[in-house]
């Protein structure tokens, strides 16, 4: 199944020659000029569709020009794919706080070591560090899952699954992960 072609805030950066932390500024509310709704929040993380990454130099006060190789080697590495520019366009995507909710797991610690050791589907991207599927390369896994579980039953949860499909996820890893210094709360 070919996939929309995605980047994280490391190859968003690449895309303009910046700084990932650039990324973040940009994102920041006295910058404002990348809006954080144009994301798609993948286990507590920003994503973006690979077309809006690339149409967003264009709706900023100071135009911005992409890097064209940059975004044909996020295109040659990421394989046969599809240029999507809206979230909405985007199917069920998850990372492994959504794989939790999905297969009931105890903790991440069981999901990673069976990624580690290679029993778990081959992510469909690598992006800024982080493994992401499409929900179906998972669920098209579950019977092969089964087969080498000692433990687990690898049953997923329908209304996870559901709410992943109709974008109304609303469990961990749903809402960005803020990062840097936080105000202190006053007491």
């Amino acid at each position: 199944m070919a996939k929309p072609y995605m980047v994280g805030h490391q190859e968003f950066a690449a895309l303009y020659r910046v700084e990932p932390q650039m990324v973040a500024q940009w994102l920041s509310p006295s910058r404002g000029t990348l809006d954080p709704a144009t994301a798609t929040v993948i286990s507590g993380v920003r994503y973006w569709p690979l077309g809006f990454a690339c149409r967003y130099g264009t709706t900023t006060r100071r135009p911005k020009r992409i890097d064209e190789t940059v975004q044909a080697r996020i295109m040659a590495e990421q394989g046969e794919g599809w240029l999507a520019d809206l979230g909405d366009e985007l199917p069920p995507i998850v990372g492994q706080h959504e794989l939790i909710q999905v297969f009931h797991l105890p903790s991440q610690g069981t999901l990673a070591m069976r990624i580690a050791a290679g029993n778990f589907p081959p992510p469909d991207w690598l992006l800024s560090g982080s493994s992401l599927w499409l929900l179906d390369t998972v669920l098209d896994a579950v019977p092969e899952l089964r087969t080498s579980a000692r433990s687990l039953p690898w049953v997923p949860n329908e209304e996870v699954v559901a709410s992943l499909r109709d974008g109304t996820y609303d469990g961990p890893g749903s809402r960005a992960l803020t990062r840097g210094r936080q105000p202190k709360n006053p007491r």
